[in-house]
């Protein structure tokens, strides 16, 4: 099944574990780029898609289980990086995406990426990591909250989407519009969805960061940090920090952008992971 998102972009969907993984591409036979998500889903990619697309790129934007449009339920087991990481590696497999791969990743999604590269779960060519998760940064506070499970039980639907749409309004800045915002928190009118973001939110664990910080001293990846600098969630300085320590790593600021900048600025951030991905 899929549907015509957009000019170029698809949403279509496979199997994965039984259940409906639902992702956004483009109808390309080129180099796939495999582009994570962490604790919104799919749409923050959707603004680069087209533009991949059209430099002979296969984009493919996955919701993750229980979040976005796919199906499935997320558990406090099933929700933590590694589990993730593993789910990530069957979704490639059931694609037959073989040899190196390009892969991006945002919030979470930038902890996933890394644990895929450092824990050799697919063949990574480049590593591209947008205001992402890294060493002790995460989860921030109005996601740590969650793993209270006292806290969990408390919160109502209402509550998580008043709280969604706050985090939402100050990720997008000064991209934030009433119709965007919408966008953004669809999903998660749907219960089994707000259920999953809740046993994500309860799986962070910045320790599979920290983590990976000695091997990725090691690891002679290309890697590419790409920046909103007026990131409330995700400082650039731990964007800063990691462009100092981790070898054959770049880092590409974007003023005037928050922790989804691929809407302040889709044009710069595409031609930015074009020529990184087609290097």
């Amino acid at each position: 099944m899929s549907e015509i998102v957009e000019a170029t972009v698809l949403r279509a969907e496979i199997q994965v574990d039984g259940e409906m993984a639902s992702f956004l591409t483009a109808e390309r036979d080129g180099p796939a780029v495999l582009l994570l998500h962490g604790t919104y889903w799919s749409r923050v990619w959707l603004p680069v898609l087209d533009r991949l697309a059209e430099a002979g790129l296969r984009p493919l934007a996955v919701d993750f289980p229980g979040l976005g449009r796919s199906g499935g339920e997320l558990t406090l087991e099933t929700g933590t990086v590694p589990a993730l990481a593993d789910w990530v590696a069957r979704f490639a497999s059931v694609l037959k995406l073989s040899g190196p791969l390009a892969i991006a990743g945002h919030d979470i999604g930038g902890a996933v990426a890394q644990h895929l590269l450092v824990h050799d779960r697919l063949e990574v060519s480049r590593l591209a990591l947008v205001n992402s998760v890294t060493y002790d940064s995460w989860p921030v506070s109005s996601v740590a909250r969650f793993r209270d499970p006292e806290v969990v039980a408390a919160t109502t639907a209402d509550e998580i989407l008043v709280a969604r749409r706050q985090a939402v309004t100050a990720a997008l800045a000064g991209a934030a519009t009433e119709q965007r915002i919408a966008d953004y928190l669809d999903p998660w009118t749907d219960a089994r969805v707000r259920r999953s973001w809740l046993a994500m939110a309860g799986a962070a664990d910045n320790r599979y960061t920290r983590d990976a910080v000695p091997a990725l001293r090691q690891n002679a990846t290309p890697k590419l940090l790409i920046w909103g600098e007026d990131d409330g969630f995700q400082k650039v300085e731990y964007a800063e920090r990691f462009a100092s320590e981790i070898p054959h790593t770049t880092l590409i600021r974007i003023p005037d952008a928050g922790h989804i900048p691929t809407e302040n600025a889709p044009g710069q951030i595409a031609r930015t992971l074009i020529d990184f991905f087609t290097a």
